[in-house]
């Protein structure tokens, strides 16, 4: 039964009989692992607070094969976020990604970009806690992209027109992008140039460059971002409860 060691996020943990969790980890080298942790909540566990949410940590774990739960033998805090989490829009942020992330990605499937970036989202989170909404939609966007479920937004999907300049766009139910000349209905919702540069926006910069660059523009990034959560939905089959003050307002022409 081999030993692992990796770096890791604290995603979520469950109790487990009298004595025991659950812990959902999402690691660097071996994607999400779910594992025991026996006697974490007895009064003087081992673990000590080692498992808080959203905590960076190094995790050692045994795994046996024909297994899915693994049976964790060390945690090593590293960066806690406990603190943090204490904000109650900051711990519904990081929940909801937290469950995003299980939706998305298979046990044991490592992803070291997405990891990466969620560790990034964390530590710009921490120090601009007042734009978690930016940060939310900039992870939602990217985990789309990263998983391939993410629409091409920089021409029509009929006719290929290259988007330029200002233009508004159609948005089909394929959450595709149409022209003005190509929409079949003139009471769809459609896509502004503000929008369209907000969506790619996000793919060409680094989360603290996306949050200078957005500044007073919130609303609009708020709007894309109802539009990518209902693309999650769509994949994942579920609506996953996002931050209640977010609402998504769509234009009409």
């Amino acid at each position: 039964m081999p030993l692992y060691e990796t770096e890791s996020l604290v995603l979520k943990s469950y109790n487990l009989a009298e004595a025991d969790r659950i812990v959902v980890f999402f690691t660097r080298e071996h994607g999400l692992v779910r594992g025991v942790a026996k006697g974490a909540k007895r009064l003087k566990s081992r673990f000590g607070s080692t498992l808080e949410l959203f905590s960076i940590v190094n995790l050692s774990y045994f795994q046996k094969e024909d297994r899915e739960l693994v049976s964790i033998q060390s945690v090593e805090l590293s960066k806690s976020y406990f603190a943090e989490a204490s904000d109650p829009e900051f711990l519904n942020t990081f929940s909801y990604i937290a469950d995003l992330l299980m939706a998305f990605l298979p046990p044991h499937d490592r992803n070291e970009t997405l990891y990466r970036m969620t560790k990034a989202c964390l530590e710009i989170a921490s120090d601009s806690p007042e734009r978690l909404a930016c940060i939310r939609f900039y992870f939602e966007l990217w985990l789309l992209r990263l998983g391939g479920y993410l629409p091409d937004w920089s021409r029509c999907r009929e006719c290929r027109l290259v988007f330029a300049g200002k233009v508004k766009a159609g948005l089909r139910s394929d959450f595709q992008l149409v022209c003005q000349d190509c929409r079949m209905t003139r009471n769809s919702d459609f896509i502004s140039s503000a929008h369209i540069e907000v969506f790619h926006s996000v793919q060409k910069y680094s989360p603290s460059k996306f949050l200078e660059l957005t500044i007073g523009i919130e609303d609009t990034v708020s709007e894309v971002s109802g539009v990518v959560r209902r693309i999650i939905s769509q994949v994942i089959g579920r609506d996953l409860i996002a931050e209640k003050s977010i609402a998504v307002n769509y234009q009409q022409h």
